[in-house]
């Protein structure tokens, strides 16, 4: 890689950095403010229910994962996320009903955050030249990296937040069986990606990935766009 390239790859890393930062502190703490607020303050005592990124980081999904995706992806890619917030859902003030509001609260963050990027758009034009450019790489990447983070979380699969919300609204005898797969929630996750990117295109005739996660995310962009006045 020459000192161009590098140079480049450097520049676009650097519009993935913040906007990923951003999306997955504020998904981890909303989760654990929320919990706080219905009775249960383990991750306040765990220091959790804050916006300081450096309580939030995992090794892997914050660090290690994002730098492979942008040394394999040349900087077009970046995607990380941070460590789980610990609830108690047992010490809940209504803990089957409060799991739900618990595990929306991050998806629901990623919804107002991909709204607000949309929304700082229009502060662009304001913008000094080479600030601006730079500015309207970041909020374009926030964008997509919360409707990601949103659709993603939104899996029916524990310990996945969709997972928590459909334990949690299902009937016991379904609710439960899906319960006990958490365990094996992140196998079957690794799983799903290994199939998807080991050609399941040519097996299928379709993308995993893009049936279920790009698919939803680009509707997502969509409305976020419309509903602030953006054009897509």
């Amino acid at each position: 890689m020459n000192g161009g390239s590098m140079a480049a790859t450097i520049y676009e890393a650097t519009t993935w950095v913040l906007p990923v930062v951003i999306a997955v502190t504020f998904h981890e703490a909303a989760h654990g403010f929320i919990a706080l607020r219905l009775g249960d303050d383990t991750a306040l005592r765990a220091r959790r229910v804050t916006f300081n990124p450096l309580n939030h980081i995992d090794p892997f999904g914050t660090i290690v994962l994002p730098a492979l995706l942008l040394l394999g992806s040349g900087g077009r890619f970046l995607f990380g996320y941070a460590k789980p917030v610990p609830v108690n859902f047992g010490r809940l003030n209504h803990p089957k009903r409060d799991m739900v509001f618990v595990a929306l609260a991050g998806p629901a963050t990623n919804v107002l955050l991909a709204i607000l990027s949309a929304l700082l758009f229009y502060a662009v034009d304001f913008a000094p030249r080479g600030f601006g450019d730079w500015f309207a790489l970041n909020l374009v990447n926030s964008l997509q990296i919360n409707a990601v983070l949103c659709v993603f979380n939104m899996l029916p699969l524990p310990p996945l937040d969709g997972g928590r919300v459909a334990v949690g609204i299902l009937p016991r005898f379904l609710g439960y069986p899906l319960a006990r797969l958490e365990p094996y929630g992140m196998l079957i996750l690794m799983l799903f990606f290994i199939v998807s990117y080991a050609g399941a295109r040519s097996l299928f005739g379709f993308s995993l990935l893009g049936v279920l996660i790009g698919v939803p995310a680009d509707a997502l962009i969509r409305f976020v766009l419309a509903i602030t006045g953006q054009s897509a």
